[in-house]
């Protein structure tokens, strides 16, 4: 077999997104076009020593791939796998056609066998899929021929048809949740985009005997669906505004479509009459494709939801909202399949329930009071900044990339300021902070009370890559180790060129949560020279080892104005930060080590914001 990609006299990487060409014979994968207009080809010339291809009187030489015997005997299988939707409408998958390649493979009589997880993107739902497809294929006496292999995976991993009975997934939750009346709720799964967040399991709900039921909940999301057997249902949607940065009527308004029935503008504090207070929305739907579909719209904040029910119907029954959750079916256990279990194990934290176990010791305690009341709501009577919305261009990734400013009251060209660099988490992207956050709200309040000096304050998105939309997840962790150089090459000189800024270290901070707390901690202390204010809150696992971080004790204290860490008491992730202050305090580094009341959220992070922006530029 023989392979080649060719075009016009281009040099550069070829585009990622290869397509059978439209004149191929029917099933056929080769040759392949992108959207340049390159062609890739593969030949089956076993005996020839060379082969160049005429097109149009210019020849191509084709690379010919030597051993193939040798590789044929000793691959028993070749297999390859990808989440549906990582490759739905048209996109590449990375590094290269794995279908396509696979049934190249076929053709040359390779054993290979490519399989697709049923609606799932590059997540562990696809990984565990493709283990149970791949495990039952290992070993064997007999060579697997690509035809016995394809029954296998149609027969064994292709998503079965469940049988029409009540299905219920607790949103929010990595592990199963039985409710009062023993019916069993299915870890999460099946949503697409957003993110997680436990609240506190103390947190009283009103309107239902389950409160376990309100408390963790998936938000931002772009969608949620999941395979059903066509037929006639009860959808009954399980919301609670239980975030505490809402404080009234029409400060969280959203919009979604159930089966392609549209609910416009639902606020959820108007619902279901106030916070901490559960509402349902019942929804009688058919389905006719073999598939559930719900599609979120934001409006104002996030959408977000805390449990989904589909309950099969016979004639007669009607639907309407109700207060509580009601007991549908009996009780039915968990089934033991790929499906359900651990089914969000890997997902971003759960904001407060993942990561290692929680030991306080006697260092991890507040350093601080608890933040104000209203702390972090705008008020009226004192001048208030702006945020901006900007672009600058990156040599880093090549592309033009976007970024939020908030400049303090009364900016002005003719006065210098400092700058902080506030930086996202993994699931975020430059309005992470500005949409949850909000922190033009409080650094507008602490400059009010003279408590911070005015600031410039930079959001930007710390995924340096050319697609840096939040819903790459974690298939897009190293863009976060780029974000350094787009950081210091490309982003801090566009600020000082295009805003009235202080440019010494002794004027520029940097900070993040979580993922964005590594990176701070990472890029900052790896930079005193750039940087003398260092925070990080909630730091993820990206975060180096401390003997990396600091590894001359000294030089960090004679540089450093301020190295900030905070963790929430019920942050699955704490370690990190404790071990990090361990290091720290065992070399004599001044530091601030401080502990919130929270797990890996929003309230905790805008906390540690209110606290930090007090003590840096001073």
């Amino acid at each position: 077999m023989l392979a080649s990609q060719f075009c016009n006299g281009q040099t550069n990487k070829p585009a990622d997104d290869w397509k059978p060409a439209t004149s191929n014979q029917q099933g056929k994968h080769y040759p392949m076009v992108n959207s340049e207009g390159r062609v890739r080809a593969h030949v089956a010339a076993a005996q020839a020593s060379s082969v160049m291809l005429d097109l149009g009187g210019v020849r191509y030489p084709l690379a010919k791939i030597t051993g193939m015997a040798a590789f044929k005997q000793k691959v028993e299988l070749l297999f390859v796998s990808y989440g549906s939707r990582e490759v739905a409408g048209g996109r590449g998958m990375m590094g290269g056609n794995g279908k396509a390649d696979m049934e190249a493979l076929k053709e040359a009589g390779v054993n290979s066998l490519y399989y697709e997880s049923p609606l799932t993107a590059h997540e562990w739902q696809s990984w565990r899929r493709s283990l149970y497809t791949f495990a039952p294929l290992l070993f064997q006496d007999q060579p697997i021929s690509p035809a016995s292999a394809q029954k296998t995976v149609e027969t064994s991993a292709a998503t079965p048809a469940p049988a029409a009975k009540t299905l219920r997934i607790k949103a929010g939750q990595s592990t199963p949740f039985t409710d009062s009346s023993g019916n069993v709720w299915l870890a999460e799964q099946g949503f697409e985009g957003g993110a997680t967040i436990d609240r506190d399991p103390g947190t009283a709900i009103a309107g239902t005997k389950d409160p376990g039921l309100f408390l963790n909940e998936h938000y931002s999301m772009d969608s949620f669906s999941c395979k059903l057997p066509n037929g006639k249902y009860l959808a009954k949607l399980y919301f609670a505004e239980t975030y505490e940065g809402i404080t009234g009527p029409g400060q969280r308004v959203f919009s979604f479509k159930v089966q392609g029935r549209e609910f416009k503008d639902l606020d959820l504090w108007v619902k279901a009459g106030g916070p901490n207070r559960a509402y349902i929305e019942s929804v009688p739907v058919e389905v006719t494709n073999g598939e559930f579909r719900i599609v979120f719209t934001s409006q104002v904040e996030n959408p977000e939801i805390n449990a989904i029910e589909i309950i099969p119907q016979t004639a007669g029954e009607t639907s309407g909202a109700t207060p509580a959750p009601a007991a549908a079916a009996p009780a039915q256990p968990a089934p033991v399949n790929p499906e359900a279990i651990g089914a969000r194990g890997g997902r971003r934290g759960g904001r407060g329930g993942f990561g290692g176990p929680i030991v306080l010791g006697p260092d991890d305690k507040p350093a601080f009071p608890p933040a104000p009341a209203g702390y972090d709501m705008a008020r009226e009577g004192i001048a208030h900044g702006k945020v901006e919305k900007s672009e600058y261009k990156s040599t880093t990734v090549g592309t033009t990339r976007k970024v939020n400013v908030y400049l303090p009251p009364d900016y002005t060209a003719d006065q210098k300021y400092p700058v902080l660099y506030l930086l996202h988490g993994i699931g975020g992207d430059e309005e992470e902070w500005h949409l949850q956050g909000h922190p033009e709200v409080i650094l507008d309040n602490l400059i009010a009370d003279k408590k911070a000096v005015p600031m410039i304050v930079v959001l930007p998105n710390g995924r340096a890559q050319a697609d840096d939309r939040a819903s790459t997840g974690m298939g897009s962790a190293p863009a976060f180790a780029r974000f350094e150089q787009d950081l210091l090459k490309d982003l801090i000189p566009f600020i000082q060129s295009n805003y009235s800024t202080l440019t010494n270290r002794e004027n520029r901070a940097l900070a993040g949560l979580s993922m964005g707390g590594g990176q701070s901690l990472n890029f900052g202390l790896g930079h005193l020279d750039t940087f003398a204010w260092i925070g990080g809150f909630s730091c993820a696992p990206n975060t180096e080892p401390p003997e990396q971080l600091v590894p001359d004790p000294t030089k960090a204290t004679q540089m450093l104005k301020l190295l900030w860490i905070s963790d929430g008491d019920r942050d699955g992730l704490i370690f990190i930060g404790q071990r990090t202050h361990a290091y720290l305090k065992e070399h004599n580094v001044p530091h601030l080590w401080h502990l919130d009341s929270g797990g890996h959220e929003f309230p905790v992070w805008k906390a540690d914001l209110y606290q930090f922006a007090q003590k840096i530029f001073n």
